[in-house]
């Protein structure tokens, strides 16, 4: 009889730390740290086809964040904030400008030093050729992938507005290899 008494403690006890457990596991998948697989080679030497990202979706989007968002056709990308709203942005001979001064960006470094090729690894655009605004509506975000000659992103949809943005992506978490936060 005793045994039984301290088998049904244990199930007891181990049900105290099950279902608060359970509880803030699902708070946090399903609300806090959501996961995305990356789809497409877009982001290339960023993510890779068949990455897993974890996703959150509280924190204020900046320049060269990578984020998730849906457009209203039902496709999910997966890209790179390049323009913030209110920003003018152009490419000229793989220099990006925003608001007329020239910005860098680390991330590219191995992409491009990776692509030999004469021909420029972002093509010379502007804002107003694309969009006919010469700068960001409110709401607005410009995103580029960052295998930029693989990449179908504002340069071919236009800017997405904030209310497309699902969230912000922060972690790579499977494959164990690929593990590594995102860089800005």
């Amino acid at each position: 009889m005793e045994k039984q008494k301290s088998y049904v403690g244990y199930f007891i006890f181990f049900m105290k730390l099950l279902v608060p457990s359970l509880a803030v596991l699902f708070i946090l998948r399903g609300f806090i740290l959501i996961p995305v697989p990356v789809d497409g080679n877009s982001m290339e030497k960023t993510l890779s086809q068949g990455d897993m990202i974890m996703m959150e979706k509280f924190s204020s989007i900046k320049r060269f964040d990578v984020i998730v968002f849906k457009l209203p056709n039902g496709a999910i990308y997966i890209k790179r904030v390049i323009g913030l709203p209110g920003d003018a942005v152009r490419y000229d001979n793989d220099q990006l400008y925003i608001n007329e001064k020239p910005i860098e960006e680390p991330f590219l470094e191995k992409n491009i030093k990776k692509d030999h090729e004469s021909v420029p690894y972002t093509t010379n655009f502007n804002l107003s050729e694309l969009t006919t605004e010469d700068v960001l509506p409110k709401d607005s975000y410009f995103v580029l992938g960052d295998n930029r000659r693989m990449s179908k992103d504002s340069r071919s949809f236009g800017a997405v507005e904030s209310k497309y943005i699902l969230g912000k992506a922060q972690f790579v978490y499977y494959p164990i290899t690929h593990m590594k936060f995102i860089p800005r």
